[in-house]
């Protein structure tokens, strides 16, 4: 089979690192990237064509695949784009500032029904969530009862740049950036949610865009999830608390780029209903790769090749999260008349 031809539109830190995971594919080769910090609307570097803008990057680059590496407030225009140039679509999270933008990159989608469209929720393919995932199924600890998360960061301005805390361009602040992900891990052990209740604030950062969240969700089988998204957690943090009829699981630390969040760990410990503490057995692991970027790649590449369907981060799976999102956003009063946050309809 000859190389499906990738272009990146953005070509910044996530750019150049999905460009390092797609080398590692042998099927997968980087022809043309596009970045608005390139200073020429052409040139050529090591073989790959570089172009100033996304529009160059479809119209004159022979592609399969396109990358979406943008901010929020294009990401779904140019996958769009990329779809109606007839292209397989990798879209970074969140797919957009609003439900709106998913629902209209659903709407071309659905009109291309051979095209390959997947979202960038890599924090399914960590080893930690993996080993969590296949407990919680084989039913070996029971049923899920309640979910606790904690996403946090020391600051809401990112190291490569400071878009994120401009509302016209993210569209949220650390709930969309970074709690999103939370979020869908949440949806990956939970049914539809049909109760959210919320309280959103921006009151230490004082930007347009919320530096913490604090929700409480009730699914259709009656799993409650809670949730603290945060940006003046002082010291980033991960943790997720599964607590099942049999026991719980804890992940603790996820393993990211900026190795930041401390090591990665599951805990998994077995209900004794007859001792005093409640434990049985107790058993921690320590992972110590993250292949989440590399993984998430190959699945798209193979359901490419093979014509499968996207098994997560689909459109489906984006709508969902996004939707999630602004329920929180809609559920505090406050926040929702302050931007006039509209009703997702859950």
């Amino acid at each position: 089979m000859n190389k499906l031809k990738v272009g990146i539109a953005g070509y910044g830190v996530v750019g150049k690192r999905r460009h390092y995971f797609m080398n590692k594919h042998r099927d997968l080769k980087l022809v043309g990237v596009c970045d608005k910090t390139f200073n020429e609307s052409r040139s050529s570097d090591d073989g790959i064509i570089k172009f100033n803008n996304y529009k160059d990057l479809l119209n004159e680059c022979s592609l399969d695949i396109l990358f979406v590496c943008l901010t929020n407030d294009i990401a779904a225009e140019v996958t769009i784009a990329g779809l109606k140039k007839g292209l397989h679509v990798f879209c970074e999270k969140p797919p957009g500032r609003n439900v709106e933008d998913i629902e209209n990159v659903i709407k071309v989608e659905n009109k291309n029904p051979t095209l390959k469209l997947k979202y960038g929720f890599n924090h399914r393919y960590h080893d930690s969530v993996k080993m969590a995932r296949k407990l919680i199924n084989s039913g070996e600890m029971g049923e899920v009862i309640n979910i606790r998360g904690v996403y946090g960061k020391s600051k809401i301005v990112s190291f490569e740049s400071t878009w994120r805390t401009e509302r016209k361009i993210a569209g949220g602040g650390i709930l969309l950036d970074q709690g999103i992900h939370m979020l869908d891990l949440i949806n990956l052990f939970c049914s539809e949610f049909i109760e959210v209740k919320s309280i959103v604030s921006n009151s230490y950062w004082k930007y347009d865009v919320e530096d913490n969240v604090y929700a409480i969700m009730k699914d259709t089988n009656g799993i409650v999830a809670m949730l603290h998204s945060t940006a003046t957690q002082w010291q980033h943090k991960f943790n997720l608390h599964i607590a099942l009829t049999e026991g719980y699981i804890d992940l603790f630390g996820i393993l990211s780029g900026s190795k930041s969040y401390g090591q990665e760990k599951i805990e998994i410990v077995r209900r004794d209903k007859d001792s005093v503490t409640g434990q049985r057995e107790k058993k921690s692991l320590n992972f110590l790769n993250d292949n989440s970027w590399r993984d998430e790649i190959f699945e798209f590449a193979e359901a490419i090749k093979k014509n499968k369907k996207i098994e997560f981060g689909n459109s489906m799976d984006a709508l969902k999260t996004m939707k999630l999102v602004y329920a929180i956003y809609y559920n505090d009063n406050k926040w929702r008349k302050k931007f006039n946050i509209k009703n997702p309809n859950l």
